[in-house]
């Protein structure tokens, strides 16, 4: 039978180590939250602006 340990083996160590790196050079990539979830209050109406700005060639 095996031992059971609660220190981490080596591969493990190295494996902490590459995510803890690889966290260092590139952030957090994924948002805590998609926007689905925030909602849309922070990003203007971009339909109602086109058509603010629309010129008068391009009818309406």
């Amino acid at each position: 039978m095996t031992k059971s340990s609660d220190q981490p083996q080596p591969a493990d160590d190295d494996a902490i180590a590459r995510r803890r790196r690889l966290a260092e050079v590139f952030g957090d990539v994924l948002p805590e939250t998609t926007s689905d979830e925030r909602g849309s209050d922070a990003e203007p109406d971009r339909e109602s602006w086109y058509r603010e700005n629309r010129p008068p060639h391009h009818g309406g």
